[in-house]
């Protein structure tokens, strides 16, 4: 393989901003949709293809009926930026972005892998250029680079296809309330003018934020944490899935974001509520040892295997309010923020009712969207 631009690359990162911001700099910049899949790198000659994640690791053995769309579908000398995901049907007969279906992928078994890409299979959506042909267009702005994909890619129809873009406020707006429904993260904003830096902040990302009221039912310890000074990790949360105090707590997530101090004083803070595990809500999934149906704390699975994921149990009396971003199944898809203890609030009132759901919307509408200006 020999390419105007070569592995390893670290693709381009974004901070986040509100919409305002991010609004409030068009048309200086071109919004796009917020994929929820696995950021991956394309290099392609001939029918050479390589797959790299973000961290540069590679992905090709795990999705080869990608890599055979896009011998079939891509130019023949091309290096791209974009994402991999996975979407299913559901119910309701629309086709939503489904991470932990994608998450699935990553096996050892090339029986397995060949299993789901055909159970499964995952597409591949295009978002920058970084070369074409003998061209590297790393170091041209944005406008061009766009220009060139468009070009080339314009039309795709899948696997493999071109992510819409617009500078448009009012498609912008409607993009990031409409998109959740279809299972993305949000809207990004890339500025017109700029070239690609690698592994630079050069991004905006726009994502939505909620809160919630959870209970505090365990503790795991930070890494760093001592005997002689422990310091608390992350909150384990919970939530009943029945109204009023009914239903069983669901574990739905975790809350880490605390300093060094404010770890020592939680972990203190916490010790009158431990109790043993027989007599906690979640002491019914002490025989799980290998096997995670529910993704429990404290058990094992094939992304854990290796790590410490002991927990301490809590007393479920505290309840937190916590910001998230959206909800992965019946569980919050990345880490909650804290915000404020919610002394005032019992824990059997906390429940899934509470949570904003997004009006339903076909991924097949935002894969089909036209660039908009």
């Amino acid at each position: 393989m020999e390419l105007p631009v070569m592995p390893p690359i670290r693709p381009m990162l974004a901070k986040s901003v509100p919409l305002e911001k991010a609004l409030a700099m068009l048309p200086d910049v071109q919004m796009e949709p917020k994929w929820d899949g696995f950021r991956c790198l394309v290099f392609k000659d001939g029918d050479e293809v390589e797959l790299t994640s973000r961290n540069t690791k590679p992905l090709t053995r795990y999705f080869p009926e990608v890599v055979a769309a896009m011998r079939e579908q891509l130019p023949d000398r091309i290096v791209l930026d974009g994402e991999i995901f996975v979407a299913q049907r559901g119910a309701d007969g629309v086709d939503r972005l489904e991470f932990e279906v994608l998450q699935e992928r990553i096996h050892p078994a090339k029986s397995r892998i060949d299993m789901l890409a055909e159970k499964t299979p995952a597409g591949f959506v295009a978002f920058d250029l970084l070369a074409l042909g003998d061209t590297a267009y790393v170091d041209r702005p944005l406008a061009e680079r766009r220009a060139s994909l468009e070009g080339e890619l314009s039309g795709l129809e899948g696997p493999c296809f071109l992510t819409a873009t617009t500078t448009d406020p009012a498609r912008a707006k409607e993009w990031f309330h409409q998109f959740e429904g279809a299972g993305l993260d949000g809207v990004v904003a890339k500025p017109l003018g700029a070239p690609y830096v690698e592994n630079a902040r050069t991004m905006l990302k726009i994502k939505h934020e909620r809160t919630a009221d959870v209970v505090v039912a365990g503790y795991r310890e930070h890494k760093t944490s001592t005997p002689e000074r422990p310091l608390l990790g992350s909150l384990l949360l919970g939530l009943y899935d029945g109204v009023g105090g009914r239903g069983e707590l669901q574990h739905v997530g975790v809350s880490a974001s605390f300093t060094e101090a404010r770890r020592a004083e939680l972990i203190e803070q916490l010790q009158p509520l431990v109790v043993p595990i027989e007599d906690h809500p979640w002491g019914r999934w002490a025989e799980f040892l290998t096997a995670n149906p529910d993704r429990v704390p404290g058990t094992q699975s094939r992304w854990s295997q290796g790590k410490d994921l002991s927990f301490t149990p809590l007393r479920p009396d505290l309840v937190i309010e916590v910001a998230y971003d959206h909800m992965e199944g019946r569980r919050f898809r990345h880490t909650a923020q804290f915000r404020r203890w919610r002394t005032d609030r019992d824990p059997e009132s906390c429940g899934y009712e509470q949570l904003d759901e997004p009006v339903s919307y076909d991924l097949a509408h935002v894969l089909g969207a036209r660039p908009h200006t």
